[in-house]
């Protein structure tokens, strides 16, 4: 994922941290985040290694005490800086039914993304899960899905507000999603064991922590980061020779 800088657009903080609405099934909202962060999502989700691929390639990744480094940087150094942050704020302006903020909050998160894969990643995905939601009855999503613009996170906040899922645990979710599929791209790549993954994926269990609660709290002006070697391993998997995944 690529960098973004911190921006003077107001937020409510009000609606930020507010407790989510409780909805009338509690254990549905919590079906419906399993479905949402779920692999079987068809998203495409699989098919992104968000630089890890070339990394490998690079020999920079070579165990998994390496791996779990490079995913737990990314998970505090840009999930819980940008990612989390844009999500917390999208799903407030979902709630508020402010579709201008929601375009605000949307263009900053695009604008992060440091390369064209990054970014063809964000969108790719973004723009699935809209047709998907739209599929499925969400009637807001249906002009997203014809849009090449929307942002993975604008979707899933979305889905958040619609499915009235609580926020705190789908930042979680959200991110435990995310280290899944690194974690699966690690496995084919390294290569990792199987047992070595489930291993890695408690392991990290921590760091999605420290990144939920750090992502829930930041300003307006402390949003925004980016690791500089990410971004190289981005950019050189565009003309990598040979691959398997599309970042």
């Amino acid at each position: 994922m690529g960098t973004g800088t911190g921006t003077g657009m107001s937020t409510e903080r009000a609606g930020v941290q507010d407790e989510p609405r409780t909805h009338p099934d509690s254990g549905l909202a919590r079906r419906r985040l399993w479905q949402l962060i779920s692999p079987t999502l068809p998203v495409g989700a699989y098919s992104y290694s968000t630089g890890l691929e070339q990394a490998v390639e690079a020999g920079w990744l070579t165990d998994v005490a390496a791996v779990r480094g490079w995913i737990e940087a990314q998970l505090l150094r840009v999930h819980a800086r940008v990612d989390l942050p844009a999500l917390v704020r999208l799903h407030a302006a979902w709630e508020r039914d402010d579709l201008a903020a929601v375009e605000s909050w949307n263009d900053w998160l695009r604008a992060s993304r440091e390369t064209a894969e990054l970014r063809a990643e964000d969108l790719g995905q973004g723009r699935a899960l809209a047709r998907l939601l739209a599929d499925l009855g969400m009637a807001p999503a249906a002009p997203w899905a014809a849009r090449s613009d929307g942002c993975w996170a604008t979707l899933f906040a979305l889905a958040l507000r619609v499915w009235s899922i609580p926020l705190n645990e789908a930042l979680e979710g959200y991110l435990w999603a995310w280290c899944e599929n690194q974690v699966a791209a690690a496995v084919k790549l390294v290569p990792l064991g199987q047992t070595q993954g489930q291993q890695l994926l408690g392991q990290l269990s921590p760091a999605i922590a420290a990144a939920a609660a750090q992502g829930r709290r930041l300003d307006d002006v402390e949003m925004g980061g980016g690791l500089p070697g990410v971004t190289l391993s981005s950019v050189l998997h565009e003309t990598q020779y040979s691959r398997m995944f599309r970042s």
